[in-house]
Parts: C-alpha cells; structure tokens; sequence
C-alpha cells in the first residue's frame, strides 16, 4: 500500500532529461516513452502528448475540422474548460441536462439538442465515474457524430467492462496537479484512429509536416534544410515539456497503485454515507461501472440543512476542507456577460438566449447541493478519520 504521491521514478527520469543539457537530438525522447506507456495502459493505438488537458480537447475539435456554425454538445455540470475548448475553435457549446442520480450527462437529453449543425458529442467522466455511454454511441452513430470522452477525472474507471476512455472516437486526460495522475500540469489524447493521431500531431507540434502519430520530432537532417517546408498546416505550440513528460511516465508505471489508493477511500466514505443517513445520498455509481474516485460525491437532500451549515460543522469536528461542486458553466460570469473573447459572433442569436436559468433543471436543482471529499490520502489512517468525522457530523444532524 503506498504512503506517497511521488514514490517512483521520478527523479531518477528527470535526471535523465537533464542530464541531456535540453539537446535538440535528445528531445522528444521522454515524451514517446509516456506516450507509449500511457496508450499501453489503456490498449490504444496512439498517445498524443500536450501541455494541459484543456489543449487536449481544443486540438481534437480542430483535428475534426469543428468550427464556425458547428455545435458541440457537453454537459453544463463540470469544469468550464470544456466548454472553453468548443469556443476556442469557433464552435458553439451546446448544454444538455444531466441524470439525476449519477450526475452525468443524459442521452435522453443530448438527444433533445441535436440540430444538423451538430457535430459532435464531448462527455465527462465526472467525479471519477463514467457516463452511461452505449446510448451515447448509438445517438453518434446514428447521427455522424464525433465522441470525444473527457476523462480528467477518470483513470482506469470502468464502463461495462471497458476501461473509461476506450469507447469514444478519442479520449482526453488530465495532469493537472489534483488529478489521479500529475506531472503538475501535462495533458494526453488516447485513439485508434491513424489518420486522427496524424493530424493531431501536427496541430500540437505548429504544424510542422515531419511528425505524426508515432513521431513527435522533426529530424535534424529536415530542420537543417534551407528547403524544407515546415509547417503543412496551422498548428499550436501545444507540446507537453520533456520534465512533466519524465514526470509523467513515472506516474503511468504506479498508475493502478495510484487510482486503487482513491478507489479505496472513495469506497470508505461510501460506506460511512450509506450507513449513516438517507438524506445525504452519495453519486450513485451503476452495477456495470467501476468508479475511480477523483472526489467523493454526495448530496445534500434535506431542505432545513443548508450546505454551508454542513461543510461549517464537519470542520468543526476537524474535517479537512469540503469541495463545492462548480458552478454551472452557462451560470459563470463569461457565459452571463458573453465575454468569449469576440467569439459571440460565431453563435446564432437562438443559442446565446438559451444560456440562462431554466436551461437544464437537473443540473440547476443538484449542483448546490453537491459536496466533494478529498480522496487522495496517502496516510490511509487520516482517511479513516475522515470518514469518522463524517459519520459523527452527519449524526449530529438527527
């Protein structure tokens, strides 16, 4: 069982990219290794590294030609950068509700939003637990639809024996520092589509024409060319630095060891929920899917409770700090003032009016009284005593 984030090869590969002096023969070297390790991990053909798990999604949109007049549909109950990266390419963000009970988005309600300017689907494996997805692929299909999973929150969760991430067209993670796995911010794009990797290569590297899916560097022999045509098409300098890539692959080799410490307190404070009250009711996770527990989630189900009045008293106790859930993102001051960076008038006057209250109820009436606990405890024994202070905080409200 570990005691520690950071308990691997870490510095012994960050070592190893120092001591290269950043040459540029040796670059891009660090980075092929993570991304084979990672796409291994998860049975894809091709892992494309980059800088964030924003960059991530914004480039695949691109890679799929989405842009002015499309429309995206994503969920509203999740970090705005989903949203962020459909504006970033001109596109427009379409909110479809969510279920009540998982938290995640709804086929049901992603079928109410298609137009024939959709063009695709961006799901969110939100909290750590995968959406119901075979409803989701059928709409795809039967529509010509992209699927694009967001899984930051989500390492090795599971969908119907599938591990989450496997079953869209392409899959986008996190390194973020709060994430399962951190290099401290990094970010990587999973597939099986060659042509895909291909592209996304190229607009995370400028463009540049001598890379592709299997290679991330343009040849020493090319770059020293006074001939040579560097850059096939527009690109962004998206690439994840060789250090967080050293970091990176570190993570990957504990990967499971990482995830089974959250799925292990996930399922204490679980338990202490479920025994505890019917008024506090934790993000129900499917019989056919495996949690990964980025956070604990449950919700508030008592209207003489209020949620600061609950965070206010576990505190007191001596819980750690209680999570909010975000606000949801047509309800946050750049979607409200339409500050999208001149980017309003790619979207149609019908689309802007709808991003406001009433947009999608579920969402709206669940995230107030949603709560997130921390589950990335190294010392098991700290964990444990959370779940207790919880246990007796939720008591002291009988």
């Amino acid at each position: 069982m570990i005691e520690q984030r950071i308990h691997g090869n870490e510095m012994e590969y960050l070592e190893e990219v120092l001591g290269t002096d950043f040459r540029a023969s040796a670059g891009a070297s660090m980075m092929k290794r993570f991304e084979q390790a990672f796409a291994s991990r998860f049975g894809s053909k091709h892992g494309i590294a980059f800088v964030n798990g924003t960059a991530t999604m914004h480039a695949a949109l691109e890679a799929w030609g989405i842009g002015e007049g499309d429309e995206v549909i994503v969920p509203p109950l999740t970090m705005a950068s989903t949203t962020f990266a459909v504006l970033q390419c001109n596109a427009t963000p379409v909110f479809a509700d969510i279920d009540p009970d998982t938290f995640q988005i709804s086929a049901d309600a992603i079928a109410k939003q298609i137009t024939n300017k959709t063009k695709a689907i961006i799901t969110v494996a939100v909290f750590g637990l995968s959406p119901d997805m075979d409803p989701i692929m059928q709409l795809a299909k039967d529509y010509g639809l992209k699927v694009l999973e967001d899984n930051a929150e989500c390492f090795l969760g599971e969908y119907k024996g599938k591990i989450a991430g496997t079953i869209g067209d392409c899959a986008s993670f996190s390194l973020q520092n709060s994430k399962h796995l951190t290099s401290g911010e990094g970010g990587i794009v999973i597939t099986d589509d060659d042509e895909f990797a291909d592209r996304l290569r190229k607009i995370v590297s400028l463009g540049y024409a001598g890379v592709s899916a299997k290679s991330g560097k343009v040849s020493r022999k090319d770059i020293q060319d006074p001939n040579y045509l560097r850059h096939q098409i527009l690109g962004w300098n998206y690439r994840m630095p060789e250090l967080c890539c050293a970091v990176a692959l570190a993570q990957v080799e504990n990967i499971d060891a990482l995830v089974d410490r959250r799925k292990a307190v996930g399922k204490l404070f679980e338990e202490v929920v479920a025994s505890s009250s019917d008024w506090f009711r934790s993000q129900v996770t499917p019989a056919d899917h495996v949690h990964s527990y980025w956070t604990f989630v449950a919700q508030l189900m008592r209207d003489d409770v209020t949620w600061h009045a609950l965070r206010d008293r576990f505190q007191m106790l001596g819980g750690d700090g209680v999570y909010a859930c975000w606000k949801l993102t047509y309800q946050e001051p750049f979607m409200i003032n339409r500050d999208f960076l001149n980017r309003s008038r790619y979207i149609s006057e019908e689309r802007l009016a709808e991003y406001g209250a009433g947009l999608c109820p579920v969402a709206e009436l669940v995230q107030p009284r949603l709560f997130q606990f921390k589950t990335n405890y190294w010392d098991f024994s700290r964990a444990e005593a959370q779940a207790e202070i919880l246990h007796k905080t939720l008591a002291s409200f009988v």
